[in-house]
């Protein structure tokens, strides 16, 4: 159960206009309309902390002197980007306000004059693992808090508000925040036209209640998301005369109209933005009204995809054309799904997971079929083509998540990356940054196109395959593909040495390398970068090999697996060093070029068809994907993960197949094996151990 807390306490921060409700009972309707199934109003910080002590989900507070849309607050509540939120305002900071800095969607700082970003916008969402740092925090302020007259127009604290049941303990029963679908959007300018209410460019005075809270548990270390105001209103008024000015710009705005407009991301690919966004929100508005959740709208993208698929491998010219109208209809629904769960504010840990699993799946059928079209057209080597352009893009997604892990966590460290800004790196970042500011320029749209981002992908799979065939559509995905990873990749390293910050040992190192019970008996051994791209060039070079030895019409020796397999448990030797280098970021999508060049050289040493190839690499990348969606929504690790033996456990079973002229088989085996366990291990970790924790049942043992 969800625990709404008005704080009272403070300077007078606007009492009601003449005849209005008080603005306690008004912020408390607000946020049950916003989703709050317990509203109370404290006087001053103890007894907030008395409320928040007996809370156990997530609680949300905010101070009296705010004036909002109700979709403001129910934004705030439902946010998907993390468990603890603060609404940050552009408006100028007025006096007892906090000012805060935010980078990367985090709030860094919170009362630093310097380099802000905005100002606190006097609410917050702290998750229920935060809430002990938010009884410390509200208890510390109030032991040092400033006399202050009580607001102005404010009820005493109690069960006084109107329609607001008795204190008592929130009941957990909220789904954890995760960023299934991203639903908060990047700062934009609140509306303006109320007048601040001290001076623009740095607040005077002690602060407020709600700011005090706020500062301290940004200094308990607790990590922080921002939520920014974009199209709605909301501002914290000081007296009555800008409590009527904002109550009237709310009035203004037509808020459905404005929470359809806001379903869109603000900032999207070239091919999204103009081709999609266009006219998505006319069908997520239906989907809506007719009852389709996101999820729904999510399995019929699937649908279209698949089809798409057949119809690629069918060929033809009016198969191609339908074929590339279906994936494109089936991308505009991918969009809605997330539009809609921004629209109707339903999100969910696993909707988030099967989005991210969903993508990668439609993705990597589509390869599928160019490549069965392709080879059913007549060109050899039609399934090599989709096999490497379904590997690249893995690693090149894996190489996308840990950059995005690593820039989170500098901007948590702000003064580890403020040293030689004068580098390349610090000069490169500098320049991203003007870029990215600079929204809809020549080089914002060419800096976000030449990254070949999913839009741009799937248009020109479509436009490829219709007008040219599968094997241009392939050959098209594979040549852009490998010069953004080469883009994107010199420069993140560049950047990545000047921020000089380890991720790999902020997390579990094991799980997202995907090592297995193997690597335990292994001794460890320093420097795991350089000894996973060994790995993975080992793994190549075998690749190569068969390539040449299988099409000459012979067999590869039997001690090419054999020296392949020996760098790979080379690489799984860095396993038990600490991962702490600027690059070390770089490991995880290493390791996974490793593995899937290793198998695929098995089955072409083996001569297993090309489908089962794919089929096995495709159930690989299946697993992984999952582990890195985990680590996005912030969930635990897979029920089963064990069982699925660790890539160099893998790895071990295929090189011993392919010595013991099994490779089909064990290809076949394995992958039916792992794909079961994948199964498995989703029903267990979103159907059967939920089920178990609302019923309050334990687990056997």
């Amino acid at each position: 159960m969800t625990l709404a807390i008005v704080l009272a306490a403070g300077p007078a921060a606007g009492g009601a206009t003449e005849g209005a409700e008080p603005p306690a009972d008004r912020l408390a309707a607000q946020w049950r309309r916003a989703g709050a199934e317990q509203v109370r109003v404290a006087a001053d910080l103890g007894e907030l902390a008395d409320l928040v002590a007996g809370a156990t989900g997530p609680v949300l507070v905010s101070g009296v002197d705010l004036v909002a849309h109700t979709a403001v607050l129910r934004h705030l509540a439902t946010s998907p980007v993390g468990p603890t939120v603060a609404l940050v305002l552009t408006d100028p900071p007025a006096a007892g306000q906090a000012v805060v800095r935010e980078e990367r969607g985090q709030v860094v700082a919170v009362g630093d004059a310097a380099d802000t970003t905005g100002v606190f916008g006097g609410a917050l969402r702290v998750g229920a693992a935060d809430l002990p740092a938010l009884v410390d925090a509200a208890r510390a302020a109030s032991a040092t808090a400033p006399a202050a007259p009580a607001a102005s127009g404010v009820e005493p604290a109690g069960p006084a508000v109107s329609g607001i049941e008795p204190a008592g303990p929130a009941v957990s029963g909220v789904e954890p925040a995760g960023p299934a679908v991203s639903g908060v959007e990047p700062a934009g300018p609140a509306v303006s036209g109320v007048e601040p209410a001290g001076p623009a460019t740095e607040p005077a005075g002690p602060l407020g209640a709600v700011d005090r809270l706020v500062a301290g548990l940004a200094a308990r270390d607790t990590l922080i998301f921002a939520h920014r105001v974009r199209l709605l209103v909301a501002h914290r008024v000081g007296d009555a005369t800008q409590r009527a000015a904002a109550e009237a710009q709310v009035a203004a705005v037509d808020e459905d109209r404005a929470e359809l407009k806001l379903s869109v991301k603000e900032r999207d690919d070239f091919f999204t933005t103009f081709f999609v966004s266009t006219w998505s929100p006319y069908v997520t508005k239906a989907a809506a009204r007719i009852g389709i959740g996101p999820t729904g709208v999510t399995m019929v993208s699937v649908a279209f995809a698949v089809a798409a698929a057949v119809l690629f491998g069918v060929g033809g010219r009016p198969a191609l054309v339908a074929g590339a109208v279906l994936l494109y209809l089936g991308f505009v629904l991918d969009c809605v799904d997330g539009q809609l769960a921004r629209y109707t504010r339903h999100f969910s840990a696993w909707g988030g997971w099967l989005d991210t699993m969903a993508d990668r799946f439609k993705e990597y059928v589509v390869y599928a079929g160019l490549g069965f079209g392709a080879t059913h057209a007549g060109f050899r080597y039609g399934w090599a083509l989709a096999l490497a352009a379904m590997t690249l893009q893995t690693v090149r997604h894996m190489t996308d998540t840990w950059y995005g892990v690593l820039h989170d966590e500098a901007a948590r460290r702000p003064k580890v990356v403020s040293g030689d800004a004068g580098g390349i790196g610090g000069k490169l970042n500098a320049a991203s940054t003007r870029v990215q500011a600079d929204t809809g320029s020549v080089s914002y749209w060419l800096k976000r196109t030449v990254v070949f981002p999913i839009g741009e992908r799937w248009a020109l799979i479509a436009l490829a395959a219709a007008l040219f065939g599968p094997l241009v559509a392939l050959c098209a995905v594979l040549v852009w593909g490998t010069l953004a990873f080469a883009y994107t990749g010199a420069l993140r390293t560049l950047r990545a040495r000047w921020m000089r910050v380890p991720v790999l040992t902020t997390v579990d190192t094991g799980l997202h390398r995907d090592d297995g019970p193997l690597v335990r008996t292994l001794p460890p051994a320093r420097g795991p970068l350089l000894l996973a791209v060994l790995g993975a060039l080992g793994a190549a070079g075998m690749l190569v090999w068969a390539l040449r030895t299988v099409h000459g019409g012979g067999d590869l020796p039997i001690w090419a697996p054999v020296l392949a397999l020996v760098l790979l448990l080379g690489a799984a030797q860095g396993a038990r060093t600490p991962h702490a280098g600027a690059l070390d970021w770089l490991v995880p999508a290493a390791l996974r070029a490793a593995e899937y060049l290793f198998a695929i050289a098995v089955g072409v040493a083996g001569r297993a068809p090309a489908w089962l190839i794919f089929g096995y690499v495709l159930v690989l990348t299946l697993h992984h994907y999952d582990l890195t969606a985990r680590l996005e929504k912030r969930q635990s690790a897979p029920p089963l993960h064990v069982a699925t033996l660790g890539w160099e456990g893998r790895s071990a079973v295929l090189a011993i197949a392919l010595i013991a002229g099994m490779a089909s088989i064990a290809l076949a085996t394995l992958g039916a094996y792992l794909f079961v366990v994948f199964v498995v291990s989703v029903v267990l970790a979103w159907v059967v151990l939920p089920a178990r924790a609302r019923g309050g049942v334990r687990s056997p043992g």
